[in-house]
């Protein structure tokens, strides 16, 4: 099988090629920041996904599979940036896919599409509109792009569409929101408030999308591992410590003082929870995770240990 991967040079996404190129998948990589030390059996093009060098991959490559996994969520871009990459990219490559033949093609999501509020269920089935885009318009073009790619199973039926919206994920690489979050020595919480936080582990995480691409479901998932466990346990079980503030002194203080930055909206993931089912994905898949939340916390402590 081909398979290639838009975004291949995240940590996660280079286990996932690794894993495929180990058991004998042909895999092709885009990413305009390369992979320079990618394996022999990894061909990687160091270019931008929305170019027209990236079409001549899917055109000369011409993928069984195709794996979207070149969005961002961090919000170091500018928004409009932000917009051409997660909205622009992820229509680019739903256009090549559907001109060039691919038969099957997973979109990377994330599971803070369904948001965070006092009103929300506590468990979010994938049926449900996005909400609390007024409190974190950050959140907007993950969103699109998720709602493009999600549109892709009436507007493109000849192809297989698996749209995952995976939880956090945690664990020795330090990729991913979560793991940005916890990174430091303090970690900020919102007074009163200790949400629940759901992830698995990154090796679960490619588990579950080599499953994707074996199974082929059709539809959208969610994707989630252990249960959750409150944000007071994560920090406590990464070694940081819990810095409890009033809603707008935190506010205030984002990004300063040794705190991490985050985007002001994303407050409301620190004060309510964002729990998916995902009975779905399981049933279709087969999946099941393999490493506890506690393995994840203690592997992601253990790569980024704070000492005395």
């Amino acid at each position: 099988m081909k398979v290639l991967i838009p975004g291949i040079s995240t940590p996660i996404a280079r286990m996932f090629a690794a894993r495929l190129a180990a058991r004998g998948d042909q895999v092709v990589g885009i990413d305009r920041r390369g992979w320079p030390d990618a394996p022999a059996n990894v061909e990687v093009h160091a270019v931008d996904v929305r170019k027209r060098a990236a079409e001549d991959v899917f055109r000369k490559s011409r993928p069984d599979v195709v794996v979207h996994m070149a969005t961002v969520s961090h919000f170091a871009e500018a928004t409009e940036e932000r917009y051409r990459i997660n909205l622009g990219g992820t229509q680019t490559v739903f256009e090549h896919c559907a001109t060039y033949g691919v038969g099957h093609v997973v979109f990377v999501g994330r599971h803070t599409f369904y948001g965070a509020g006092p009103e929300s269920p506590l468990y979010h089935v994938e049926d449900e509109p996005p909400l609390a885009l007024a409190s974190f318009p950050e959140l907007a073009d993950l969103v699109a792009a998720d709602l493009h790619a999600s549109n892709a199973l009436w507007r493109a039926p000849q192809m297989t569409t698996t749209v995952l919206r995976f939880c956090y994920s945690l664990g020795s690489t330090g990729h991913g929101t979560l793991a940005g979050f916890v990174r430091g020595r303090r970690v900020p919480t919102v007074m009163g408030f200790d949400p629940l936080f759901q992830f698995l582990h990154e090796e679960d995480f490619v588990s579950a999308l080599e499953l994707a691409v074996d199974k082929r479901p059709r539809g959208v998932f969610n994707v989630a591992g252990p249960p959750p466990v409150p944000l007071s346990i994560v920090i406590r079980e990464t070694g940081r410590t819990r810095v409890p503030l009033p809603e707008p002194v935190l506010a205030a203080m984002l990004g300063r003082f040794g705190l991490p930055r985050i985007a002001r909206g994303a407050i409301e993931h620190l004060k309510f929870p964002v729990i998916v089912d995902a009975s779905a994905f399981r049933a279709a898949t087969g999946f099941a995770h393999r490493i506890d939340e506690l393995t994840a916390m203690h592997a992601f402590r253990a790569a980024f240990p704070l000492g005395d």
